[in-house]
Parts: C-alpha cells; structure tokens; sequence
C-alpha cells in the first residue's frame, strides 16, 4: 500500500510510520519502504539516514535484503530506508533498460516476507512516486482539511487512474485519510462536506486529531503508539 500525495506537510510520513507500527503491534509482519529523499520515515523511527538504502538497490548496488533494517521495539517491523541519495534516482530511472519494473523488482523480491508493505511517497508526483504506485496493490491518500489539499486531490486521483490503464490495472484507491483534524474550525467542516459529496465511499471514517504529541514523535524516533499510546492521535 502506498501513502501517497502531492502536496507536502499534510501528514503523509507521520502517516506511513504510524500505520506500520501499529499495524506491526497487531502482530503483522510489516515492511516500510521509505520511498522520499527527505528519509523522514527512516529517521522518524531511528534508524540513521546517512546509510545505504532504496537508492543503492536501484542502481544495483545491493539487495532489499541487504538493507534491510529491523526496528529493535517493534521486533516485527523493519524498514527499507532513504537518504539523499535518492534525489539521482527521479533521473537515473528513465535512461535504466527496464527502469519502470526496477522498484517493482526490490518489492517483489521480499514481497513474500511480509503480511503488509507500506511505501512512503515523496511529495510530488514524480518518477519515484509513479514507481511506487505501479508497483502497489493500493494507496491511501493522507490529507489536510483544506481547501489546496481538495483541489490537489483530483490531481492525485487523475495519476491514480493514468497509473492504472498504463501500468497496473490492479491499483485500488484503498481510502482519503483526514490528518491534522480539528473539529472546531468552519473550514474543517467545509472541506469535510465537499469530500463527502464527491468521495464518500472512498473517506475513512476516523479522522486523524491534530495533537502535539505527534508532532513532537519523530523527535524521539519513535511510533505515537510508543511515544503517547493512550492518547487521541493514536
């Protein structure tokens, strides 16, 4: 499943790293792929970015396997992390012979090791989030309440669709995920209807609160379900 969407800052890392945890906590085998050269998602969870990485299994460097990191408090998770690095790649992709089928190949070749994978996205829709989603089976789409995120949206959904008659006719747009979620604001309940009228089938029904202590996680390298369990972001 890839978490994925253009506009930056709308939640979409603190997204991945929190889905994978918790869903890691249930018991499942879980992959994190961290697929942005900002490598938020790697050192959100404490692993250190100056590493080798997706970038290095691009170029043919190493193996997924390689490179592989296992989170030490959550014994099921591990993390394929990013770094810089990863800018060469929105380049070197398309001169690659057979560029379009390299990440779906690091995917697939420790697809069978995990009960879920999630792949974190840059926020562009460029060459590495168009890899990502063509080798996904879904995408969850994060987004803030607001009025650029909904006319971005449509953006996104146009990708999803291109995506899917070119390359993998199997991606399902799994759900809109609502981040940074304040009741109290007007705007929150404008932008909550319009999504309503258009995407109804396709919103999550619990929206993701706006709390500090999610904010303040990455800091510590850590889940919200580690740094705040019990509290109303997690």
């Amino acid at each position: 499943v890839a978490l994925a969407n253009q506009k930056g800052g709308v939640g979409k890392t603190t997204t991945a790293i929190n889905i994978a945890a918790s869903v890691a906590l249930l018991g499942h085998k879980v992959l994190l792929i961290d697929a942005d050269p900002q490598a938020n998602a790697t050192s959100g969870l404490g692993f250190d970015i100056n590493g080798k990485g997706i970038y290095e299994c691009i170029t043919g460097q190493c193996t997924a396997e390689q490179v592989l990191l296992q989170s030490e408090d959550i014994k099921s998770l591990w993390v394929l992390p990013s770094s810089i690095e990863l800018v060469a790649a929105e380049t070197e992709l398309p001169t690659m012979e057979r560029g379009h089928y390299v990440v779906k190949g690091i995917i697939d070749s420790v697809r069978e090791q995990f009960d879920y994978i999630f792949i974190d996205c840059p926020p562009s829709l460029g060459m590495l989030t168009v890899k990502a989603l063509s080798s996904s089976d879904g995408v969850v789409i994060p987004m803030q309440c607001e009025f650029y995120s909904l006319e971005g949206m449509s953006q996104l959904l146009n990708t999803v669709k291109k995506i899917k008659t070119l390359y993998n006719p199997t991606l399902q747009v799994v759900g809109i995920l609502l981040t940074m979620y304040n009741g109290r604001l007007t705007l929150t309940g404008q932008v909550v209807a319009e999504l309503k009228k258009y995407y109804a089938d396709k919103l999550f029904k619990v929206p993701i609160s706006r709390t500090v202590r999610i904010s303040e996680a990455p800091g510590y390298g850590e889940p919200i379900c580690y740094h705040d369990p019990y509290g109303k972001g997690a």
